[in-house]
Parts: C-alpha cells; structure tokens; sequence
C-alpha cells in the first residue's frame, strides 16, 4: 500500500512511517520542515533500511500537491500536518485556522482532483472540550476551549459534510489523547522546536540539562494530587493505530470515527515522579498558575477501536519514561541539524 503522509517528518508521522514500512507499507512524506528536521530521514532510514520519498512543501500550495499526487500514486492519505501548541493557537489563532483547516481543504480537493478517496485524519481529544463525566467515549459531545481544539473540531466538521456529500469517500477521524514516549532503539523521538509546548518533552529536556525546572500549571484541579490528569499514548501504539485504521477502514466507505488512548489517567506529578525514577535524575518543578483552556481530566474510553480496529495501547507508563529517557540521552540537543 502506497499512502500519503503529511507531516510525516514530525513526531508522531515519523514513527508512523517506520511501522509503516516494517508493516510492508511504502509512505510518500510530504512536510514543510515548520517544526521538523530533514535529518528525521536518515534516521527512519538507519531504523528500517529504507529511505522514503520525501517532497518538502505545504499542504496549502495546491500546485505542489497536485505535483506530488501525479507522481505518488497513493492509494491513501495520512493526514498529520498541522500546528498543534495550545498557548500559541490563543495568541495565533488567524495562522492556525489557516495552516489547519484551510490547508485540510486544500489537501482534500487536491485528492479528488487525484481521484484519492481514503483519508485517515490526526484529531485530538481536545475536540472533547471539558467533559463532564471520563473515560470518554466517541459519542460524546463536541465543543472547544481554544482556536488549537477548535481547528480540530472545524476540520472535522468540514470533513464530515464532505463525507456525506460524497458517500464514497472513506475518511476516519482519530482522536489522539496525549503522545508520548519514542522509538526504543532511542534513534527517533519528540523533537520541538523552541520551548516545548507539551510536559514530556519538557520533563526530558529538565533532566537532561537543557532546562532549569518544569512549571506545572495549576495544583488545585479536583484530582488524585491537584494537577491535571491525562491519558498518556505511548507514539508506537499510536502509529499502530494509524495502521489498523488503514487496514480496516481505509477502503471501506463512510465517516469513521475513534479514541485513541489508553484508558487511563496520570496526573503531571505522577509523570514527573515516573520519570526521574525511569532516568535516575530528579526532575525540578515549580507550581505556576493554571493556563486558559486546561482542564482537570481527561482520558479515553478506547474500546471502539479495540473492538473495531483490533487495536489497543499495550505500552506502561515505564515503557513510555524509558523510552523518552534513552532518546533524550543519546539526543541531547534533539535531531542534528544537518
């Protein structure tokens, strides 16, 4: 199967590409580099023996799609190309509308001008809101408490209608939880540009010296310590789940819709805790106030997709601090430049 991969230089494409082709699966990468590196390449490379296509362009130029779709001959799209840092979406909000909805509409017509109808789309759970009640499950309603979370939801609105008008369109909506973890061979992992917007590549940078102390915000939250609970997906059950919703629903028409998580919540001191035993170091914090748009809780209802896909998260919480450990470590400063 040849499948289109946006995004595919960053965090979670990456170590979806390299499931991907162990899988026998050939992705073609396009990515614009905004918050990835080139050298992301050699790396699946040294993993799997093969290096990908790879066409550097944004998902918004319908010249360089179309380009690139005349000459992949996919049968599929994997769609995560998108901003995703919610303290950035409140103070950005105009550019992330226009990188994450707009360049989804772009990258859609594109497909249909190609004659491409399976796209599998990377949603968040953020789309969820605040729940009122967790685990959640995919029937829930939907609301947004930031421009990040609402692009989502647009994009899956959009989506939705488009599905509709074009019934023979496949198009499956995941709706990630919170990734974490890296590649145990510690060759690939979370590599943010700039001051990392999400706690476990901010907890591994503290311990590898890069940073002072972690800010943990807010420590009055109704939860097991004060701090906001979360549940964490190890990035290798996640890109296997793009590989089973390929795999089931891919060719099959209709709007799919499914969590991917674990099923269970850790608060951010737990983390903390988890990981400075995972990497012998102690991780410094400091409470801060809470942020606009956090919420208490919020974990998956994951079995949808386990019964649907046959597919469920099988990676600890020690499995995923482990694994981030001996990225950071071999990786200090993140992927080479050059």
């Amino acid at each position: 199967m040849r499948v289109l991969v946006t995004g595919g230089m960053g965090y979670i494409g990456s170590h979806t590409c390299v499931q991907m082709i162990e899988a026998g699966m050939t992705p073609i990468i396009v990515d614009n580099l905004y918050n990835s590196k080139e050298t992301v390449l050699a790396r699946i490379e040294k993993l799997t023996g093969v290096r990908p296509a790879f066409f550097e362009g944004d998902i918004r130029d319908r010249a360089f799609l179309d380009n690139v779709l005349a000459q992949a001959n996919v049968e599929s799209v994997l769609h995560f190309a998108g901003l995703k840092a919610v303290g950035e979406s409140v103070e950005k909000p105009l550019e992330y509308y226009d990188n994450n909805v707009h360049g989804t509409l772009v990258l859609v017509e594109a497909m249909r001008a190609a004659g491409i109808n399976s796209l599998i789309f990377s949603s968040s759970a953020t789309v969820y809101g605040e729940p009122e009640t967790v685990p959640i499950t995919e029937d829930f309603p939907t609301s947004a408490t930031n421009p990040y979370g609402r692009s989502k939801l647009m994009v899956e609105e959009c989506l939705a209608d488009i599905q509709k008008a074009l019934p023979e369109m496949s198009i499956t909506l995941l709706r990630y939880f919170n990734p974490v973890g890296s590649h145990q061979s510690g060759e690939m992992g979370e590599d943010p540009q700039g001051i990392p917007n999400n706690l476990m590549p901010f907890i591994s940078q503290v311990a590898v010296g890069r940073r002072e102390y972690l800010s943990v915000f807010g420590n009055d939250y109704s939860t097991v310590d004060g701090t906001g609970v979360r549940d964490y997906i190890h990035v290798v059950d996640l890109a296997d789940g793009h590989l089973a919703a390929l795999n089931s629903k891919g060719k099959e028409a209709g709007l799919h819709i499914y969590n991917l998580g674990t099923g269970n919540g850790f608060s951010v001191l737990q983390m903390v805790a988890a990981f400075s035993k995972a990497a012998g170091v102690e991780v410094a914090y400091q409470l801060a106030p809470r942020r606009a748009g956090d919420i208490a809780e919020c974990w998956a209802d994951p079995s949808k997709a386990r019964a649907e896909l046959h597919w469920e998260a099988t990676r600890t919480i020690e499995d995923m601090t482990a694994d981030t450990w001996r990225w950071q470590s071999n990786n200090p400063n993140g992927y080479p430049d050059v």
